[in-house]
């Protein structure tokens, strides 16, 4: 059983019942551990918790904030704050200021702690979990690398410490503890603080700074999992010997998508380039900047294949498969606003992430995009488009050129920009507010791009309410300029959100 963080009385706003309702506003018993917070009735008079009431994991919480006390609140309604995660909020009012913070920086912490737990142990192979000091100096003795080094648990609880071997003194083992400055970022050398230690142990792999030598060589005593983007870490040639494949997913633009195994245990997405179907050279160099982009609205690209034909791509698996597929035949019950709109936020926010890289995407549409186990959204196939050498498919003459969610300056002049992919983002929302339908039914490619630069909009669909159509629009203004930018764009789709909730 987790050891418990934190625990307090809190009175707790109920989501269900009107504002004016005294039955809105309980105490409830609430009880921080490291994988959840909870909440529980209790008795006032033994100062006894009794049945739970609910708890929300800690991996669903998307943040936590302070919220403005209303308009002739009681003294007891003074320090409210909320917890945002996947089914909605939870509305908490503390008995002090300082109650409030606490509890806010120590969930934070708490939510970033667990995410931390995730990537290390699925992703970073130089992470060696359980190890203690001198197991670490007989694995970095056995390899025998100068530079070689790993990550482990330090002996003191919720610590890390970086174990580095160098030759420069006979082969001496050196153990670094990883630090945490006043403001929560870590360090090695106090003059390098990091906000994550992916961040900070990809930093020292290229620079010594202060340690006798920079981090050259992961040693590990476990399986090489996929490399990530982001991350920085392996290599970004896998070996297709590595890769089983398990089914079909379908055939996209470039070949055959399939379901596959990496090493036999971790699932992975296949896309078999069919060749001919791509310039193979230049997305092998694109490939690897591509690997860098870690967003959790992004399909991650794990690795490429290139040693032999087909090329294979390797991306991260969605149980949910695409998209547009999910809309019309996943959300079988009348879907509500909010799960509309999350998935709306969802692609707005991986696609700020892009364009905070200047990265267009060029092909913007529900069938570019994935659903995980969970119902999040996630963009894949940003910037393959310029790498197809069908005539059909880069040319807006031709029939398979994205017509349907391209603006006047693609269709007349082919200039493509991040406010082009804001278009196409309003067509997708239109897509997700139609759950699927086919922008402009009842017009072929030719007579759209005839009428859209003339001023043909799309209609606004029977699901979308005028603030949501409002946000579509705004995305089809013909002055590219006056349009707005992904960052703006995932703001006031969350302020919606919150106004739902």
């Amino acid at each position: 059983m987790s050891e418990n963080i934190l625990e307090e009385i809190f009175i707790k706003r109920s989501q269900q019942k009107k504002k004016t309702s005294p039955l809105n506003y309980k105490e409830r018993w609430f009880i921080l551990t490291q994988e959840k917070i909870a909440y529980y009735e209790y008795d006032p008079d033994k100062w006894k918790r009794k049945g739970l009431k609910g708890s929300v994991d800690l991996e669903k919480i998307k943040c936590v904030e302070t919220v403005q006390p209303e308009h002739n609140s009681p003294q007891e309604r003074m320090f409210a704050f909320q917890i945002i995660y996947d089914e909605g909020p939870l509305y908490i009012f503390a008995r002090t200021e300082v109650i409030r913070a606490q509890w806010i920086q120590t969930l934070k912490e708490s939510k970033y702690k667990q995410i931390f737990f995730i990537v290390i142990h699925i992703f970073c192979r130089w992470y060696c979990k359980n190890m203690n000091r001198s197991q670490a100096e007989e694995l970095l003795k056995s390899e025998n690398k100068d530079g070689g080094f790993l990550v482990r648990d330090s002996s003191k609880a919720g610590k890390y410490t970086v174990s580095l071997l160098t030759k420069s003194a006979c082969g001496s083992c050196r153990h670094y503890n990883i630090c945490t400055s006043v403001q929560g970022q870590f360090y090695l050398a106090e003059k390098h603080n990091f906000n994550t230690i992916p961040e900070l142990i990809n930093y020292h792999q290229h620079n010594a700074a202060g340690m006798v030598s920079r981090l050259k060589y992961i040693v590990s005593n476990r399986t090489r999992p996929p490399s990530t983007a982001g991350l920085g870490y392996g290599v970004w040639e896998m070996d297709p010997l590595d890769l089983t494949f398990i089914k079909d997913l379908g055939t996209g633009q470039f070949g055959m998508v399939k379901h596959g195994k990496w090493l036999g245990q971790h699932d992975v997405a296949i896309k078999m380039i069919k060749e001919g179907s791509m310039s193979e050279d230049d997305f092998i160099e694109e490939a690897k900047i591509m690997m860098k982009l870690r967003h959790e609205n992004l399909v991650q690209l794990y690795g490429v294949c290139t040693k032999q034909r087909p090329i294979y791509i390797v991306t991260e698996f969605l149980s949910n498969g695409c998209l547009l597929t999910y809309l019309k035949e996943g959300l079988r019950q009348h879907p509500t606003a909010i799960q509309l709109l999350e998935m709306c936020k969802d692609v707005s926010e991986g696609m700020a992430f892009l364009e905070s890289k200047q990265y267009i995407h060029r092909d913007l549409a529900a069938r570019n995009c994935l659903v995980d186990t969970n119902g999040t959204v996630k963009v894949t196939d940003f910037g393959l488009s310029r790498y197809v050498l069908d005539d059909e498919y880069t040319s807006s003459a031709g029939s398979k050129f994205p017509v349907r969610w391209s603006p006047p300056e693609v269709l007349l002049y082919c200039k493509f920009s991040s406010k082009s992919d804001i278009w196409a983002y309003g067509v997708l929302m239109w897509e997700i507010y139609t759950l699927g339908k086919l922008p402009y039914e009842r017009l072929n490619n030719t007579e759209i791009v005839d009428q859209v630069p003339r001023g043909l909009r799309l209609y606004r669909p029977q699901l979308a309410n005028e603030k949501v159509y409002s946000i579509m629009t705004s995305c089809w203004i013909d002055v590219t300029e006056e349009r707005p930018n992904f960052q703006e764009m995932a703001l006031t789709v969350q302020d919606l959100l919150y106004e739902l909730q």
